[in-house]
């Protein structure tokens, strides 16, 4: 009687092995997947073979996803908070205070920059000879340092400009 039950498990097990290697298989139809086809549309699709695959189904017309919606604009986001007039004018005021400082700092650098640098020729030092090219690479090195410090002092001139003129007189 045992023998009877593995036998019939093991007919069992292969009937649904072989059912589901039947519905496991998927043809591509065009641009359409499915697992279920008769025999002629078999011939006229292409069995896809290894990995899975996953078929998402859009939920937009493409015109629609391609056109920007009419309440939308790109340049103000909609997630940000809104901030009164009082206190815009108050963060204003307080980012040109911040930037005359930077601008302040960044032009007494660039002073005591083209002091050092002394028109190409700074003083050399106890360790610097005659023909030395620690002499030379140190001159490099504030020319460098001066072109970037005058770019910092641009940008911030750029950024004090954007700011809005009612904050200067405060």
């Amino acid at each position: 009687m045992t023998r009877i039950t593995s036998t019939g498990l093991l007919l069992l097990v292969l009937s649904t092995s072989a059912q589901a290697q039947a519905t496991d298989r998927i043809y591509r139809c065009g641009n359409a997947y499915t697992n279920t086809v008769t025999q002629e549309e078999a011939k006229k699709c292409k069995l896809i073979e290894g990995g899975n695959l996953t078929v998402v189904q859009g939920t937009l017309p493409a015109k629609a996803s391609s056109q920007p919606s009419a309440g939308s604009t790109a340049s103000t986001p909609s997630s940000g908070p809104r901030v009164n007039s009082v206190e815009q004018k108050s963060r204003d005021s307080d980012a040109r205070l911040i930037l005359q400082a930077e601008l302040k700092n960044a032009e007494e650098r660039h002073a005591e920059l083209l002091k050092e640098y002394n028109n190409g020729t700074p003083d050399r030092r106890n360790d610097e000879g005659p023909d030395s090219q620690r002499y030379r690479d140190r001159v490099a090195d504030l020319k460098a340092k001066l072109l970037r410090n005058e770019s910092d002092i641009a940008g911030i001139r750029r950024e004090l400009e954007r700011l809005p003129a009612s904050t200067a007189a405060r």
